[in-house]
């Protein structure tokens, strides 16, 4: 069997999961449905003296914002008018028994081919704040991809004084070249991806690129003296995790990954692929007679080549009365913010930073983090081999091997049918359950790699009891190198519970768990030569994953060859299928 259409309802009786400026906001009345369409399209666009035909939605870069309160029900109609297999992943909602709707290809849906329709339909419940949408097949979403932004229930408010103006900030990354072709180059030499051109903020890549100018290439947010700004920070970027800062300002943390927390003060901010996060800013009680950069560039701890180049946006103020012609906002000062070093000697910031996010753990706003653990999953993550097909000369870490990304020494091997359509329809032979809950071979995870890096290639899932509390301790390893590893868990947020540098210790490290506001995310980093620590309830059917995202290599991307992930599955939920 195919990929198919489904039939009007479904019932399933386990949960698969795999490893695998805005403003003047409409007012909206409480749970109604929203209904968008998004026409998958090419058009031409200009960046860094170069024009190039790029996939888009509606015609746009970045794409349009899905705006919707808690509560409200979400329908996009997705029409694909390009020869490219298209999904959109909504990258954090919750998706409770929507798993249809989860967006990533061969997992809980197969691809929408060219010239056809699928509709998502799904409820946001429980969520307000800032997440992301994007395309969740190949690198697609180097251009597709745009805001959701999810405002509180109609007769409800911030838990923070409400914002003069709201403004999504939305940092990419840029190729001259064709991303796909980037990719495909990469997987099939099995060496890493050539990296990006330049990074963008909501489209643009400012003024530190050569053939940029001040006007027509750099993002300018205006802002009037004495004012508090919301700006709803997403990072789109493929590959790193990212600096950003304001010159001479400070802002204020108020959310995480549509999570409100506990509010905290930092003049940087690191935010990693696929992390949104909500500040405030508060701009100079006058006007400063002075401009202010802001500055986005990347936190690098791998081995390879990246991007080492930073976007630039231009923070204005507005005179309360018009300049003259000699003292226009080009001749006055621009001021620069100072960022930490792209290496790993600012890990120690990242480790402070990260850890700076609390829970608000309030009677409205709880930390529902499990206070007991039924099952417990210990899961590696980092880059191996694999060896190259024969009679071919490969760029891995040597001429007979390719790189490849795994979880507990397992790379995950592509379907030709959604896991979701294969479990619903009892199809057999797709994935099997034998997904190892620790590593096969323990060995000094952060030390002195083993003498054998080759993976093994399999579709494998972990099966859960329904409702079941579940820790999971991610290590990275140095088998190639050590590195950061975005974590993302699909249709689940989970609690941070810990974090650590080196291997970790199921004896002494659970001690220092922090079980009473831990951070509620949908996706974090895994420490590069460290763990991390998560909980969360498996209370949500469908078929949903945890995967690392791309960093650097094309076989942490997945969709190809080797995305981190495995699955997962819980009894006694039922699921309905979208309509098409």
């Amino acid at each position: 069997m195919g990929c198919s259409r489904l039939p009007p309802s479904a019932s399933m009786s386990a949960l698969v999961f795999g490893f695998l400026v805005l403003s003047g906001l409409p007012e909206f009345a409480a749970a109604v449905t929203r209904h968008y369409t998004f026409n998958i399209t090419l058009h031409n666009v200009t960046r860094l003296c170069q024009t190039k035909s790029i996939i888009s939605v509606n015609g746009r870069f970045p794409g349009p914002p899905i705006v919707a309160r808690e509560g409200d029900r979400v329908v996009v109609k997705v029409v694909n008018k390009v020869s490219n297999n298209v999904t959109i992943h909504w990258h954090g909602i919750r998706q409770l028994r929507s798993g249809w709707a989860d967006g990533p290809a061969y997992v809980t849906q197969c691809p929408i081919q060219s010239g056809q329709t699928y509709t998502y339909n799904f409820t946001i419940t429980g969520q307000r704040g800032t997440l992301l949408w994007h395309a969740h097949i190949s690198w697609l979403r180097a251009t597709l991809y745009g805001p959701i932004i999810i405002l509180p229930r109609s007769n409800e408010s911030y838990p923070f004084p409400k914002p003069h103006k709201e403004v999504p900030i939305i940092f990419g990354e840029w190729w001259n070249a064709d991303p796909e072709a980037v990719i495909s180059q990469a997987l099939q030499t099995g060496a890493g991806p050539n990296v990006s051109d330049a990074y963008t903020i909501n489209g643009l890549p400012g003024p530190l690129y050569n053939c940029t100018s001040k006007s027509k290439d750099t993002y300018k947010l205006k802002v009037k003296p004495g004012k508090t700004y919301l700006l709803r920070l997403i990072n789109a970027a493929l590959n790193d995790e990212l600096f950003f800062s304001i010159a001479n300002h400070t802002l204020t943390v108020v959310e995480g990954d549509a999570s409100y927390v506990k509010p905290f003060d930092t003049d940087v901010l690191l935010i990693t692929p696929g992390q949104t996060t909500n500040v405030l800013l508060k701009t100079k009680p006058h006007f400063p007679n002075s401009t202010f950069l802001m500055a986005a560039r990347p936190y690098f701890t791998g081995q390879g080549t990246f991007d080492n180049s930073t976007t630039a946006g231009i923070l204005e103020y507005v005179h309360p009365t018009k300049l003259p012609p000699s003292s226009s906002q080009n001749n006055l000062p621009l001021l620069t913010p100072t960022l930490p070093p792209v290496n790993p000697s600012a890990t120690g910031f990242v480790t402070n930073f990260t850890r700076k996010f609390r829970s608000l753990a309030t009677a409205k706003f709880p930390a529902n983090v499990p206070q007991t653990v039924e099952k417990r999953f210990f899961f590696t993550v980092g880059l191996g081999t694999v060896p190259c097909p024969k009679n071919m000369t490969c760029q891995g870490p040597n001429n007979g091997t390719k790189f490849s990304a795994s979880v507990n020494n397992i790379s995950f091997a592509l379907p030709s049918v959604s896991i979701l359509q294969a479990y619903f329809f009892g199809q057999n032979g797709v994935y099997t359950t034998d997904f190892p809950t620790y590593p096969p071979v323990p060995f000094n995870y952060t030390g002195t790699p083993p003498n054998n890096t080759n993976v093994s290639n399999g579709t494998r899932v972990v099966v859960l009891p329904f409702n079941t509390s579940v820790e999971l301790v991610m290590q990275g390893t140095s088998i190639i190198g050590s590195e950061s590893h975005p974590l993302h868990l699909h249709g689940y947020n989970f609690y941070v519970v810990g974090q650590g540098i080196g291997n970790y210790d199921p004896n002494k490290d659970p001690a220092n768990f922090n079980l009473i506001d831990p951070v509620e995310r949908n996706t974090f980093g895994v420490p590069a030569g460290g763990w991390v620590a998560v909980r969360f309830q498996a209370d949500n059917p469908g078929t949903c994953m945890v995967h690392a995202l791309p960093l650097g290599c094309p076989h942490k991307l997945g969709l190809e060859d080797g995305m981190d992930r495995t699955g997962w599955t819980a009894t006694q939920s039922e699921v309905t299928t979208p309509t098409h």
